[in-house]
């Protein structure tokens, strides 16, 4: 069948059709990338310091031990023939199958059945894995300092992601299949799809995770009920409504990241950690961050601290009549929320009666995953950014923490996106991820520099309005939940750092899943359970063997400590309506910041 079969009465071709509008979205698509701003080269990548010496090491491998890179390569050079020439023989025999697959080289990126079945896909795919394993091989032996072969194999790992058949049209059989049945109709929406990002994103290319129509703040996702009852150029404080007749006499304040926004605690009632606070009887308030703008560059840690940390605690205070509040911090805010609470203890005070840290890091001596960006190469480069920019721009962020699952949050979408022209979904998680924040320029170079690369907190150097707070300063009740899988704060990492704390009253707890699925675990859907000892806290391999499995969430866990911490019941606090400034979610959390 030919196209000219598909035209009627000398009308063109669907196939012709879709051709012809390739012309005019290539020309929109060189107008957007025309509006591309420039950035340092620097945060797009590690200096070619790195190559060289991951390359000399290799070559001192050779030299030191040429019998055992023999053997690698002979290994590596005999799979690849032999996998050649099963191929190869299928093929000349006429008999259109591929060999047996080599259940060593699974990988659920190949789930279309012609990769096992076509010998030519079945040959890509496992030549691709082949080589894999041995760059993955060639890596493992390389004498290199621990942090620079931890970068070596991470932005290796990058490349070798890059670069899999399943990523180009020519060599994917999904996108190949659709596009035939089609008439080319997927790949002209998947370029669409393209420039549409690209002008979305002023000429960079962000992925649209989740489709922006279908989820309205306020109407679908970010619904619990709840008033404004504070502001100031830093932050809403929203106070949510009751939804039993008395509640615990000390009120809950959470304090999110301000890297990304709030609401991932209130994506729709079934998952909403802040509705399911609310209905286990406390009266909670719950802090939205300001998108920063360039007048935001001489905002640092300081300010987070006093014009956010403490004005809160001296507003819960001052609405609800309590001498003390319950306070917790998740992620940055964890951080943070010990820098405040080590300050307080300095200056005498206490406002807060104890704490919780959601997936927290305080001791950064081993910062994980993140850590191939602490180098120098990044940190000159990030540092260069902001000060032309005023802020750490959210798409730097963004990619930063994409490109750690970069299978799950760049090319998997990509490949749907662009290659099979398909919609982004209506998922309310991957909305929240794709709205992002900025980060001020004097708070980001604090962070990144003194927190994160120098590790001062730990070790009792980082300072608050010139005072240092060490993490032995944290005295009040503790509790922390870490993740088992988190890429963002590693949970060995956020053990360390609790078990430095001052406090004698600790509760660690480890839940499975990662970084947000951990956290956001409601019990009703009984999936992820969690890690509980209530032994002395010792070094995180003996807790996590010593450790007892309970399956389900970890909330009700923290609802019993957080309950024993927060005093008689009451008669229900609503918001007072005089007081109010809007109805939650807010309005910064929506506002668009001029950049």
């Amino acid at each position: 069948m030919t196209t000219q079969d598909h035209a009627q009465d000398g009308e063109p071709s669907k196939l012709d059709a879709n051709l012809a509008k390739i012309e005019s979205l290539s020309a929109r698509m060189m107008q957007a990338l025309a509006k591309r701003k420039a950035s340092d080269p620097g945060v797009a990548g590690p200096s070619n310091d790195l190559f060289v010496k991951a390359t000399a090491a290799y070559l001192a491998g050779m030299m030191q031990d040429p019998a055992k890179v023999m053997e690698h390569q002979v290994a590596y050079w005999g799979r690849t023939l032999k996998h050649y020439a099963a191929a190869q023989a299928a093929l000349a025999s006429g008999d259109f199958k591929a060999p047996e697959p080599d259940p060593n080289l699974s990988d659920r990126r190949f789930s279309n059945p012609l990769w096992d079945t076509h010998p030519i896909f079945n040959l890509l795919k496992t030549q691709y894995l082949i080589n894999t394993d041995a760059v993955k091989e060639a890596i493992g032996d390389m004498a290199l300092e621990p942090d620079e072969k931890a970068r070596v194999d991470y932005f290796t790992r990058q490349i070798v992601d890059m670069l899999a058949p399943t990523n180009f049209l020519g060599s994917n059989p999904d996108a190949l299949e659709k596009a035939v049945a089609t008439q080319g109709e997927s790949l002209v929406q998947g370029l669409e799809n393209l420039v549409a990002d690209l002008e979305a994103s002023d000429g960079d290319l962000l992925i649209t995770l989740a489709d922006k129509k279908a989820f309205v703040l306020g109407e679908n996702i970010a619904t619990t009920p709840g008033k404004v009852v504070f502001r100031n150029r830093m932050l809403e404080l929203i106070q949510y409504a009751p939804s039993t007749e008395t509640v615990h006499e000390t009120p809950l304040v959470i304090f999110p990241p301000w890297i990304n926004k709030f609401y991932v605690m209130d994506l729709k009632p079934q998952n909403s950690l802040i509705k399911w606070v609310v209905d286990q009887g406390f009266t909670l308030f719950v802090v939205s961050w300001v998108n920063p703008d360039s007048s935001f560059a001489e905002v640092g840690m300081d300010e987070y601290i006093y014009e956010g940390f403490l004005t809160v605690f001296d507003e819960v205070r001052q609405i609800t009549g309590q001498d003390q509040i319950n306070a917790a911090g998740y992620c940055i805010a964890g951080t943070t929320l010990g820098l405040t609470l080590s300050h307080l203890e300095s200056l005498g005070k206490s406002p807060v009666r104890s704490a919780t840290f959601f997936t927290t890091l305080t001791d950064f001596s081993d910062p994980g995953e993140v850590g191939v960006f602490l180098a120098a190469d990044f940190m000159e480069g990030i540092g260069r950014q902001i000060d032309a920019d005023g802020i750490l721009s959210k798409k730097f962020m963004g990619r930063t923490f994409s490109f750690l699952r970069s299978n799950d949050l760049i090319y998997g979408p990509a490949i749907k996106s662009y290659m099979m022209g398909e919609a982004p979904p209506a998922f309310d998680l991957l909305f929240w991820n794709g709205d992002g924040t900025n980060l001020p320029g004097k708070m980001a170079k604090e962070y990144l520099y003194n927190l994160c690369r120098d590790d001062l907190f730990a070790k009792g150097r980082f300072l608050v309005k010139g005072v240092a707070a060490p993490l032995s300063g944290v005295k009040l009740p503790i509790c922390a939940i870490a993740c088992e899988t988190d890429h963002i704060a590693h949970w060995r990492g956020s053990f360390n750092g609790i078990k430095q704390m001052g406090s004698k009253d600790k509760t660690f707890i480890l839940a499975q899943s990662g970084h947000i699925a951990g956290v956001i675990n409601p019990p009703s859907k009984g999936k992820y359970g969690h890690y509980v000892n209530p032994a002395v806290l010792t070094t995180p391999e003996e807790w996590r063997v010593a450790s007892t499995f309970v399956p389900g969430s970890w909330w009700p866990k923290w609802r019993e400590w957080l309950a024993s911490k927060s005093g008689d019941q009451v008669a229900a606090r609503h918001p007072d309506p005089a007081h109010s400034m809007c109805d939650a979610p807010g309005t910064y959390v929506t506002a668009v910041p001029v950049t």
